[in-house]
């Protein structure tokens, strides 16, 4: 796990953004974004989670968390989040996730398996209903994908897929303060899993924090295109998850 932060008092006191993606093999990349510094400006902690699914440490490491090893990933995400809080880098109060398409999934699933691990979360493009999505193999991504997640008519792989679904898993709980992004021109993640996701999760979670659904009527996968399109909607993402963690306007 890799950690940003301008200074560390160990006391919990700390507003935390913890992001992950962890499938296709993809690395989680220590990067310089310079959209990082109006959070690290106002004190929140960015955190990135290198977990099994991606290929920081080698080809093992993403074979172990795909197909049926997939709950490697969500487990090595919950651990992050718990070792955060356990180190006092910051309390489950002040810390939101984050993460975007297959990283959607992640979220959607670890707020399903541990919906009291955070304060906020952001799904961007979320892939939430895998197994009805992996079911249809008229859809032009789908078989290719079946040696990511799994191939739905062996029942085997179908089994495992259904006890992670986040769509087939919501269930009644106090959910975090959630926003899904979506967008009406995705081809990859079809905004009707994030729609249908957020109308089922409003009928079963029994908090009041707020859960906002937000699509994007001319974007694509990416979200919004252009310079400053895209840091405006950017920037509606970061104000909704300081304004969960406390950190002050």
């Amino acid at each position: 796990m890799r950690v940003y932060r301008k200074g560390l008092k160990r006391d919990g006191s700390a507003p935390c953004l913890l992001h992950g993606y962890g499938s296709y093999g993809l690395s989680m990349p220590d990067d310089f974004n310079s959209t990082r510094f109006s959070l690290l400006d106002r004190g929140v902690i960015y955190a990135i989670a290198h977990i099994r699914g991606g290929s920081e440490l080698g080809r093992t490491w993403y074979d172990d968390g795909k197909m049926l090893k997939k709950l490697n990933t969500f487990n090595d995400f919950i651990a992050a989040a718990d070792f955060l809080v356990s180190e006092k880098v910051c309390s489950r109060d002040r810390l939101a996730i984050q993460g975007g398409s297959a990283g959607g999934l992640l979220i959607a699933v670890v707020v399903n398996f541990r919906p009291d691990l955070c304060k906020a979360a952001l799904l961007q493009v979320p892939f939430v209903d895998a197994l009805t999505t992996m079911s249809d193999a008229s859809l032009p991504l789908t078989v290719q994908e079946y040696r990511q997640w799994g191939n739905p008519n062996i029942k085997a792989e179908y089994d495992y897929m259904r006890k992670y679904c986040p769509y087939t898993n919501l269930k009644k709980a106090n959910y975090p303060s959630m926003l899904l992004m979506t967008s009406l021109n995705d081809s990859q993640v079809l905004f009707h899993e994030p729609t249908k996701y957020v109308a089922k999760l409003r009928t079963l979670r029994t908090d009041s924090n707020p859960f906002l659904l937000r699509c994007n009527m001319d974007a694509g996968h990416g979200g919004a295109s252009g310079r400053y399109d895209n840091l405006k909607e950017e920037a509606f993402e970061m104000a909704f998850i300081l304004d969960q963690i406390g950190v002050a306007k």
